[in-house]
């Protein structure tokens, strides 16, 4: 079974995200969305609202199990029996910062970096925009999945 593991904070998830996860379906037979855990970084969804975001989204995709964790990821692949770590590319500065991570996990472990390219109409989607989207009061929905709602 080809599993893989898709890291991040989505905080909140995007329609980039959304995006990649959907398209990793087809490559695995698992994707485990992992929302990654550091207690030095502010969020502005507590954990157990970004993970029921996911959870929604992707409530009639039986591929796609939604989990947190601490530490590092190559770690939690190995807990979880995953062989891929599946990583989305906006642009180039998103490729090399990624290409170094990927090296390192490499490295460290046996486990393959796997990069989808995002779809042009979402490749200028990110978290960081959506929250400064939020705070301001524009219009966060057409950024995000329809699980995102925010009272």
């Amino acid at each position: 079974m080809n599993i893989a593991v898709f890291p991040g904070s989505f905080d909140p998830i995007t329609l980039g995200h959304y995006d990649i996860i959907n398209r990793g379906i087809k490559l695995f037979d698992k994707i485990i969305v992992a929302i990654g855990v550091n207690a030095e970084k502010k969020y502005m969804f507590p954990i157990g609202e970004r993970q029921r975001f996911i959870e929604e989204a992707f409530k009639d995709e039986p591929k796609v199990e939604v989990i947190t964790y601490k530490g590092l990821t190559i770690d939690l692949c190995h807990k979880v029996g995953a062989q891929f770590i599946l990583r989305g590319l906006r642009n180039p500065a998103d490729f090399e910062f990624e290409k170094a991570i990927a090296h390192t996990n490499r490295e460290l472990s046996k486990i393959e970096t796997v990069f989808l390219l995002t779809a042009a109409r979402t490749s200028y989607i990110s978290s960081s925009i959506v929250r400064d989207v939020l705070r301001n009061g524009g219009d966060y929905t057409i950024l995000v999945p329809d699980s995102v709602r925010v009272e």
